[in-house]
């Protein structure tokens, strides 16, 4: 789980190569889930929380620009 004052330290590009290599996981994670092989459950919620956060910090820098 991020923090989201580590993120806020991030520059947006810092953030977007964040963001891709959480989706890149959260799809590893449906596909371990898929074929019944997924132990941290609990990590597919965190993933999620952490790409909305990127997200919404994203869209917060690129309306402030």
């Amino acid at each position: 789980m991020t923090k989201i004052a580590d993120l806020r330290a991030l520059t947006p590009d810092q953030l977007s190569d964040e963001l891709l290599k959480l989706k890149k996981e959260q799809f590893n994670l449906r596909f371990q889930a898929a074929t019944g092989q997924l132990e941290k459950t609990h990590r597919v919620g965190e993933v999620r929380k952490d790409i909305a956060r990127i997200s919404t910090l994203l869209r917060q820098k690129q309306a402030a620009a």
